[in-house]
């Protein structure tokens, strides 16, 4: 279990929007909006950093800020045409040999129409079953659910937010930028990087999660009367 204490303080790079926030994200760039947007940025990579299955825990921010119909579940849009070789590193926090085969699978976890992550996994099939292995070839189930039956754990191996909307020192401080009426919020917030292991402690998958800043795709705390 990762001390909450640790996560709130996880190192924050501030980043240049690539692009003018769609308009979704009516995030209000006062000292209220931007304190909001980090809190529940925070709240996330909390839910996320303590949880085994990001799946469910998306699957849940999704519904508890109402971003798609009730009962929407996380859907994973395959990218079947992308091809990434794993690392020898890779290989070896997996525990395999350079011959036992690896299947890298990347896909867009999308709440209803909000992208919410774009995900890199190299998995080995040899320690799935053979309708995990169909179920992952063939539909658009996220990953963490079709191995649930595992009973799997997950492990940490980096994690960090990519944006903030408060400046180094803001709370000894430092000055909070006037910007514009509205936040701008980049493509990309936060990137984890874990692997997963059964239950008996075998690792069977490595994965690396973009999370996009449509995770902030809902009405703003201080905006609900």
């Amino acid at each position: 279990m990762i001390d909450r204490a640790i996560v709130l303080t996880l190192p924050m790079m501030l980043a240049t929007p690539s692009a003018a926030a769609p308009a979704a994200h009516r995030w209000p760039g006062d000292i209220v909006g931007r304190a909001e947007s980090l809190a529940a940025l925070q709240s996330l990579e909390i839910d996320l950093l303590t949880r085994d299955s990001a799946t469910l825990a998306l699957d849940d921010w999704c519904a508890r800020h109402r971003m798609a119909a009730p009962g929407t579940r996380i859907v994973a849009d395959r990218d079947t045409a992308a091809v990434k070789a794993p690392t020898a590193d890779q290989r070896r926090r997996l525990g395999v040999t350079d011959q036992e085969p690896i299947r890298y699978r990347r896909v867009r976890l999308r709440c209803g129409t909000h992208v919410l992550s774009e995900a890199d996994n190299w998995y080995v099939p040899s320690r799935l079953t053979a309708a995990m292995n169909a179920a992952l070839d063939t539909s658009n189930t996220a990953f963490g659910r079709v191995v649930q039956p595992l009973g799997f754990r997950r492990q940490t191996l980096s994690a960090r937010l990519l944006w903030s909307p408060l400046p180094d020192g803001w709370d000894s401080g430092a000055p909070i930028p006037a910007g514009p009426p509205m936040l701008q919020i980049p493509e990309h917030v936060i990137e984890n990087r874990a692997l997963l292991v059964t239950a008996a402690g075998t690792p069977f998958s490595e994965v690396v999660e973009t999370y996009t800043g449509a995770v902030l795709d809902f009405l703003p705390p201080s905006a609900h009367d």
